[in-house]
């Protein structure tokens, strides 16, 4: 790998590092956080990270995602008030720490957690509490009181660990921050958050998303990492403006435009905030096309 573009992804490592750090030692006091139904045994906690998933069975209760560590304690209070049964497992979408916050606590009351192996392993690089004990490599099911929930490895993209996990009875997906939604009314919805010290690519991302929307997987419904509950339109969208947004920058770079002239491409035409993640993930991002 050249010298530059090392220089240029360890720059990336310190800076996502920085943000982890940021979020999971934030002494504010929790969000409020919102409880939305999606089916009669599947609901949604948004609001102050990650969008949590809650599966209600017989035998107890399965959660995907478990925000900041402040926000254990609302979490809990909202799963007790659907059902008196047990958090039994937590299933990671990624290993970042306000998708993974809540894992330590959730270990210490007896939940076991899972993560793909590539996130438990940036779990341990970067010395993140609540490393899960139990990992998988392409696929995993839980199966608990006659639910089935399926958690799969597509490829890299927002990380080289996300998994997209599939509800096959409600016909529901989770994606994590494969796909997220925000406020604008930009054609990206948000700028992603291309993290390249745990080994994220810019140019495998639209790989990753086709993999999710040709699995055969029969969903509509689809809780994104971030944002509104959406639907498989609502991704197949997101999946080509990605597209888009990606194309265009390799084209810049091609052709020997500054990083200004690109910085200000992204945000005037695909609604990036350079003082946000969208602005971390842009020198790595410029560096891997450069490869590509």
């Amino acid at each position: 790998m050249p010298k530059t573009l090392l220089l240029r992804l360890g720059a990336a490592a310190l800076a996502s590092i920085g943000v982890w750090i940021a979020h999971t030692q934030n002494p504010q006091a929790p969000a409020q956080l919102k409880l939305n139904k999606i089916a009669n045994d599947l609901y949604e906690i948004e609001g102050d990270g990650g969008n949590v998933a809650v599966y209600l069975t017989d035998e107890g209760v399965i959660v995907i995602d478990d925000k900041f560590e402040r926000d254990y304690g609302d979490i809990l209070g909202k799963i007790k008030s659907l059902s008196d049964k047990p958090v039994r497992y937590v299933l990671n979408t990624h290993q970042h720490g306000d998708h993974t916050g809540g894992n330590a606590k959730m270990m210490a009351a007896s939940v076991e957690i899972l993560a793909q192996k590539n996130a438990r392993a940036n779990m341990v690089e970067t010395k993140m509490p609540g490393v899960p004990r139990l990992s998988y490599t392409e696929e995993t099911e839980v199966n608990l009181g006659g639910k089935e929930v399926i958690a799969r490895y597509f490829g890299r993209g927002h990380t080289n660990g996300d998994v997209a996990i599939y509800f096959p009875a409600d016909r529901v997906l989770h994606t994590g921050d494969l796909y997220t939604i925000g406020t604008s009314t930009a054609p990206l919805t948000v700028s992603p958050f291309i993290d390249y010290s745990a080994h994220g690519s810019v140019v495998e991302w639209t790989k990753t998303l086709d993999g999710i929307l040709n699995s055969g997987w029969d969903f509509e419904t689809v809780i994104p990492g971030h944002g509104p509950i959406s639907n498989r339109a609502g991704l197949v969208e997101y999946r080509r403006n990605f597209e888009k947004m990606r194309d265009s920058v390799s084209g810049m770079v091609k052709s020997g435009k500054s990083r200004d002239e690109i910085a200000h491409t992204l945000t005037a035409e695909f609604g990036w905030n350079m003082n946000g993640m969208g602005g971390r993930s842009l020198d790595p991002m410029i560096a891997e096309l450069k490869q590509n």
